[in-house]
């Protein structure tokens, strides 16, 4: 504690002295000529940013990350050998790509740029509200409409010398393999689970075999993370060698909505009581004045909800209604913390990775658990085995549309379902063209037997969770 106290207090007396020195340097440079205003403009921009210029380096600035690369220790790989290549590797050579400029993103961009990774994407569909502004630290009111990755590239890139950021305002469907081939390393921070399912699918279908034996070369590892309140996970995934998004599907619950008449009338939780205040009482109060809505980052709104909340709560004797939980927030910085060490330690080899899924929680005090999720055998995202459909030919092709969308391992959001019969692929159904849905709507009601569908017939279903078609058996039962 003295120790870190001493270098803090030391920290401080440099910045004082260098700021008297910024200071008498502009002062007397006002009274010179313009080369020597040039010179001493020099002498202060290196003073106030430690001496690197612009070489993007200066002595002594990655001593940090050389003490894990440079040396053995306990808990170091068993296969590790210490190297001074290793710290060139992640400076010149590995690139990573970041999905999501977001809480999460912000917060590995800053990491993985300080821990020494120079070549840096990010991809990033949306555009930065004024709501984003309390916790994704990379962004400002004025860039508020703005694309969250051009920002967030544009402070990192100027913030942080020698680091490059590319930005992609776009969604990640709009990139073909060769653009994900490209990376060492992928880690995502998105708050869809369609989108993580989508780049898992990415992934897995970059995977080469020789004889039927995978090709440990086309494997790029996923880094996944994700937070909802004050739980969080994070979670390395291999493709093709251990599980993926879709083999821990059921991990995913679906979003928590509370029934209207149980909020408005029979209350049982503090939630109940939240829900209450935010969706009917401040609509009708209107605390703040006419058509001012709810604030979230506004201390003053969060207080009010959180008052009428309490009362609320006293008059069915529900206890549990705190501020934090007014709040709502999301800590996103052990997350991101978790998953920046991780592309750390697959990036340098330094270290065994996270096997491979670690949970954390604070609701109540501070919880972390460390599992090995295990892979399906008949995963329909990684097995490359077809699934079997078990239906009877009575069964109407409805049913089999719903059993693809509410199976607890499938969840698909709009299947597509094509065959060959008669040795031409005939589209079943397909709902996300009007045109083609229209024309294929009648065969919701038609039996797999008046389709002409047979015992181990194949039926192919694309969906927009997945950049593969995945494969069905249809299995006839009697």
């Amino acid at each position: 504690f003295y120790s870190l106290l001493f270098r803090e207090k030391k920290r401080r007396k440099i910045e004082e002295l260098t700021e008297k020195l910024v200071t008498k340097c502009l002062k007397l440079a006002a009274a010179l000529s313009c080369t020597v205003r040039y010179i001493l403009f020099s002498v202060c921009r290196m003073a106030v940013d430690g001496g690197h210029g612009d070489s993007g380096d200066w002595d002594g600035r990655w001593n940090h990350v050389k003490k894990f690369l440079e040396r053995p220790g306990p808990f170091t790989h068993p296969d590790f050998e210490p190297s001074i290549e290793s710290l060139g590797f992640l400076l010149e050579t590995c690139k990573i790509l970041v999905i999501g400029a977001g809480g999460l993103g912000c917060e590995l961009l800053k990491n993985l740029a300080l821990s020494g990774f120079r070549h840096i994407h990010v991809v990033d569909m949306d555009t930065i509200d004024i709501s984003n502004l309390n916790r994704q630290f990379l962004f400002r009111p004025n860039n508020v409409g703005r694309p969250k990755a051009d920002v967030a590239a544009d402070f990192v890139n100027n913030r942080i010398p020698g680091c490059k950021v590319v930005p992609h305002f776009n969604k990640i469907q709009d990139f073909d393999e060769s653009f994900y081939r490209q990376f060492h390393i992928i880690v995502c921070g998105l708050d869809s689970i369609i989108a993580r399912r989508w780049m898992n699918g990415m992934l897995i279908s970059l995977l080469s075999y020789n004889d039927g034996v995978l090709d440990p070369s086309s494997i790029i590892p996923l880094i996944d993370g994700g937070t909802e309140g004050f739980k969080g996970n994070a979670r390395v995934i291999l493709p093709g060698m251990t599980a993926c998004i879709d083999c821990t599907l059921a991990l995913y619950p679906p979003q928590i909505n509370f029934p209207m008449c149980t909020i408005a009338s029979m209350p049982r939780l503090p939630e109940h009581c939240v829900e209450y205040v935010r969706m009917l009482q401040w609509p009708k109060d209107e605390p703040f004045g006419e058509g001012v809505g709810l604030d979230g980052d506004n201390p003053e709104h969060i207080q009010w909800v959180f008052q009428r909340a309490h009362e609320r709560a006293a008059d069915y004797n529900i206890t549990g209604v705190t501020y934090r939980l007014t709040q709502g927030e999301e800590h996103h910085t052990v997350t991101t913390s978790a998953c920046s060490t991780e592309v750390f330690k697959m990036a340098s080899s330094a270290y065994i990775p996270l096997n491979n899924y670690l949970v954390f929680n604070d609701v109540d005090g501070l919880y972390t658990y460390t599992f090995e999720a295990e892979r399906k055998e008949n995963c329909s995202a990684c097995s490359q085995v077809p699934q079997d459909l078990q239906f009877p030919p009575s069964a109407k092709l409805q049913e089999v549309l719903e059993y693809l969308t509410e199976n607890a391992s499938l969840q698909m959001k709009s299947p597509a379902i094509t065959a060959t019969l008669e040795g031409k692929n005939k589209t079943l159904y397909l709902q996300t063209v009007a045109s083609i849905e229209e024309r294929t709507r009648p065969n919701l009601c038609k039996t797999l037997k008046e389709l002409g569908l047979s015992d181990g017939q194949e039926l192919a279903v694309a969906d927009i969770t997945t950049p593969q078609t995945v494969l069905f058996k249809l299995k006839l039962t009697s």
